[in-house]
């Protein structure tokens, strides 16, 4: 599936590392996706709610269907996020720009999810629309 099928088929994405903070790339990308019209759900233990939505610790803790899981947090905590999605049946893994890990990856791919790694999700959804 290419990112443009990926962006047209879903429209609710799970924000693992959304914070409230205005200057982080998080936050700037989930408010333009949310402007676009995609559900935006934060998943930040750190965070009670942000751009408007109520914020979970987990994606275990998020109610209802989680389509896309847009990761962004260092490579090394991809593995517990991976593990989340594939317990949730998330769809989509997108890891943001920066965010690489091959083994989560292939694991994910395994059980069907789709994988999108080191991209931007603004910058694909800016580009294939």
């Amino acid at each position: 599936m290419t990112t443009k099928e990926i962006l047209e088929k879903y429209k609710l994405i799970a924000v693992v590392g959304l914070s409230s903070n205005t200057w982080r790339a998080s936050f700037g990308v989930s408010r333009f996706m949310q402007t676009v019209g995609y559900t935006i759900t934060p998943v930040n233990p750190n965070e009670t709610e942000v751009l408007g939505a109520k914020a979970y610790p987990s994606l275990d803790e998020v109610p209802g269907t989680i389509e896309i899981v847009n990761i962004f947090r260092r490579s090394e905590y991809v593995p517990e996020v991976v593990d989340a999605a594939i317990r949730r049946g998330a769809r989509v893994i997108w890891m943001q720009e920066g965010v690489i890990h091959e083994e989560s990856a292939k694991r994910a791919r395994a059980v069907g999810i789709e994988v999108v790694m080191d991209r931007c999700i603004l910058k694909e959804r800016m580009k294939e629309f």
